[in-house]
């Protein structure tokens, strides 16, 4: 059986993969503040990229 991925107790099925419902809350805590992230290139939500323009089409 697994341990609890935020103190390593044995894990409770009720709150499965966590041993409480306090550690699922820390866990989601964590996930609500940033706190887990993918490394990434930074994307610039402000100014999305524009779509490739076709010279050859009418313009609206």
């Amino acid at each position: 059986m697994a341990n609890c991925p935020i103190c390593a107790k044995p894990t409770d099925p009720k709150y499965r993969p966590f041993c409480s419902r306090r550690c699922a809350d820390v866990d989601l805590g964590r996930w609500l503040t940033g706190s887990y992230a993918i490394p990434g290139e930074a994307v610039d939500d402000e100014n999305p990229p524009l779509p490739d323009a076709d010279p050859e089409a009418p313009m609206h």
